[in-house]
């Protein structure tokens, strides 16, 4: 048997010479998938056995070689609900549930504007884990929700995810999904690849060898994918229909620009993520 204290405290220090940036808190949830607990009562646990021990070390192996603690516990949690994630797909981050949260209020709007004569029809491009798509199906039951994924491996995680939730999932490029849905579409969201290919190391190592490098890199101003959202949300949404897009926080500027610039949009705001920092943008397409 091992103390399970002195065992978290060896674990933390060793992430935090691997330059992981929240040791104490990655040690605590790798202990407790171990043990198969809740972190609420990881501190009654004293005691670990040696078998227990030994998948534990190697996991804090893994996390200090900067495996995605998402891929080695196998779920990222997302709003209320929970994903599963591993290697293939783009792992979700925090401040992306702040445009699904954007999404799904824009859903719950529609919804009650049109007073039950027909569902909000939501779109999420670039979907990836299915993670924008899940939660609005989750918290806006009514509503209709597609989604388009172009990695096969991410598609296969976005199966999964979206299983029995009513949410048309589509292989394809976002550039050319849904002609079916042309001018239908009430909401448009996407999570779309914006780090520009010269920042490269820049990105951090969880990121920059875990993560699929289409979700992540966009051209060389990082807004490839951007200027082609704004040509398919133009073409899917209904006058008036919204969309939301999440970017760098030092494109708080050129991303609302790239529908500024276009003529076809009111309303372009840019919103902060919780620490301050620009992270998505939203635009109303003109009547």
């Amino acid at each position: 048997m091992s103390d399970a204290r002195d065992l978290r405290r060896a674990a933390a220090a060793r992430l935090r010479e691997a330059g992981v940036a929240s040791p104490e808190r990655d040690a605590e949830l790798l202990l407790a998938h171990v043990l198969d607990v809740g972190l609420g009562r990881l501190l009654l646990v004293d005691d670990v056995d040696a078998d227990q021990r030994e998948h534990y070390d190697a996991l804090v192996a893994r996390r200090a070689a900067r495996e995605p603690l998402q891929h080695l516990v196998g779920t990222a949690a997302f709003r209320h609900v929970e994903l599963a994630v591993g290697p293939g797909v783009f792992v979700p981050r925090p401040e992306t549930e702040l445009l699904a949260g954007w999404a799904i209020e824009q859903a719950q709007l529609v919804s009650a504007l049109v007073a039950g004569e027909r569902a909000p029809v939501v779109v999420d491009l670039c979907t990836g884990s299915g993670a924008i798509a899940r939660a609005v199906a989750d918290e806006v039951p009514g509503a209709e929700v597609h989604a388009v994924e172009l990695d096969e491996q991410a598609f296969a995680w976005a199966e999964r995810n979206l299983a029995g939730t009513g949410v048309d999932l589509r292989p394809g490029d976002m550039a050319t999904a849904f002609d079916d849905l042309t001018g239908a579409v009430d909401v448009v969201v996407c999570n779309p690849p914006y780090i520009p290919l010269e920042a490269w190391e820049s990105v951090a190592v969880e990121a920059r060898d875990h993560d699929p490098h289409l979700a992540l890199f966009s051209g060389d101003d990082g807004l490839d994918a951007m200027r082609v959202l704004e040509r398919r949300a133009a073409l899917l949404l209904r006058p008036g229909g919204v969309v939301g897009a999440e970017h760098a926080d030092v494109q708080g500027a050129a991303a609302p620009g790239v529908f500024a610039a276009s003529g076809r949009w009111l309303d372009v705001t840019d919103h902060p993520d919780l620490a301050g920092r620009p992270r998505y943008l939203t635009a109303r397409l003109a009547r």
